[in-house]
């Protein structure tokens, strides 16, 4: 919970993909309705988990790249003029643990849905599948176009 509670906090996953970037815009003019602030919350993986078998790395490389590319994006979608507070938060781990975790005593979290669906869903797990069913807040699916 953030230090004041009694401004409403939204909760938006940030990764790159064009529902990513809906969701965020969509997140902003939903705080700015509600006087909230918004939580962009970003997750990184380190190849290891993906269990790669390439030598031992400085993890540090990818952890950086990530939060560069991160702040890029949000960046580029949030422009000069952003009318309420975004905090930025990049982390480590799964995605889904990432912003299920965020999203505790959040107003609302907000996500991308790159659209996968039937097999290629359960084949890679669905983000936003697994956020709708375990969040602790009500969610909001951005579909992709």
């Amino acid at each position: 919970m953030n230090a004041n509670d009694s401004v409403p906090r939204i909760v938006v996953g940030v990764d790159g993909s064009q529902p990513s970037r809906a969701a965020v815009r969509w997140a902003v003019r939903h705080a700015e309705l509600i006087g909230g602030v918004v939580d962009a919350v970003g997750a990184w993986e380190p190849p290891s988990r993906f269990g790669w078998s390439a030598p031992v790395v400085d993890t540090s490389f990818d952890r950086d790249l990530a939060e560069r590319r991160f702040h890029e994006e949000l960046d580029e979608v949030l422009g000069v003029d952003v009318p309420v507070q975004v905090r930025r938060t990049m982390v480590m781990g799964d995605p889904s643990d990432v912003l299920l975790d965020a999203a505790r005593g959040a107003e609302l979290l907000v996500v991308g849905s790159h659209g996968h669906s039937g097999f290629t869903r359960a084949l890679l797990g669905s983000v936003s599948t697994r956020c709708a069913q375990h969040a602790a807040c009500p969610v909001v699916i951005i579909r992709p176009q």
